[in-house]
């Protein structure tokens, strides 16, 4: 359970985004760790076309991915 709602509808909503074209777990135990992985990606065997309007997120998930949003945007350094 997350304490924070922006944290859970990223999660949510990478979920609802991705199913189509994978397996998706969020959040998925990682063994030997205390902390979780918020989503967990695996691509579909056979290929899909991932759609070029998910951009960067869709060159991402080609391969089997682990994704952490984050609520805030990185800084330059």
């Amino acid at each position: 359970m997350t304490r924070f709602i922006h944290d859970q509808f990223a999660k949510d909503y990478l979920e609802q985004l991705l199913t189509p074209y994978g397996e998706v777990q969020a959040p998925r135990r990682v063994a030997g760790e205390v902390r979780q992985i918020d989503v967990y990606f695996i691509p579909k065997p056979q290929p899909t076309d991932i759609p070029g309007t998910l951009g960067l997120l869709g060159q991402i998930v080609t391969t089997p991915s682990l994704l952490e949003p984050f609520r805030n945007a990185a800084s330059a350094t």
